[in-house]
């Protein structure tokens, strides 16, 4: 039996970050996550996971926390402002640790990734059952288009080739 789990976008954020910056923080409670997680028989290695996130909401109370990169400037949010991920597979490597393979999507640019999913674990709250991951991964920013002429923008300092996506998110049924 298919379980579907959807994603609680208050309970969840996401961190994007790179050597020497913080591009962003985004907490659930003030931008737009969407997403689930199905899971067979309640086995975790059959698990899918899809998310999206709007990276162009602009509430008064979203957090930019390194002015010297904009996320406009970094991932021309006006056209695109949607990144997202669908696992096309998953591999269950002990209780907590396992890989997402999947699309993920920046921009107008479609690259498959590897993704660290930790299982953080199923608990109840107010009555509502309750699935936690922490995914990890490292995003080669010209897979994807995200130049950017940091050096002018960080005080002198080269930032790194990758993007560390941090996402925590929790999903609920």
């Amino acid at each position: 039996m298919k379980t579907t789990w959807t994603l609680d976008s208050t309970q969840s954020d996401v961190l994007i970050k790179m050597r020497h910056s913080i591009i962003a923080y985004l907490g659930g409670t003030t931008n737009k996550f969407g997403g689930y997680v199905n899971i067979e028989d309640n086995e975790i290695e059959d698990a899918s996971v899809e998310f999206s996130l709007d990276i162009n909401n602009k509430t008064e109370s979203f957090q930019q926390i390194d002015t010297n990169l904009q996320l406009q400037d970094f991932f021309d949010v006006d056209e695109h402002p949607i990144i997202s991920f669908k696992s096309t597979s998953f591999q269950k490597i002990n209780n907590n640790i396992n890989f997402f393979k999947g699309d993920l999507t920046i921009k107008d640019v479609t690259r498959v990734v590897e993704l660290d999913a930790e299982f953080i674990g199923v608990n109840n709250y107010n009555g509502e059952k309750k699935v936690a991951f922490e995914i990890k991964g490292d995003i080669k920013r010209q897979d994807f288009g995200l130049d950017y002429n940091s050096y002018h923008h960080n005080g002198g300092l080269a930032l790194g080739k990758d993007i560390k996506l941090i996402a925590n998110l929790e999903f609920s049924i």
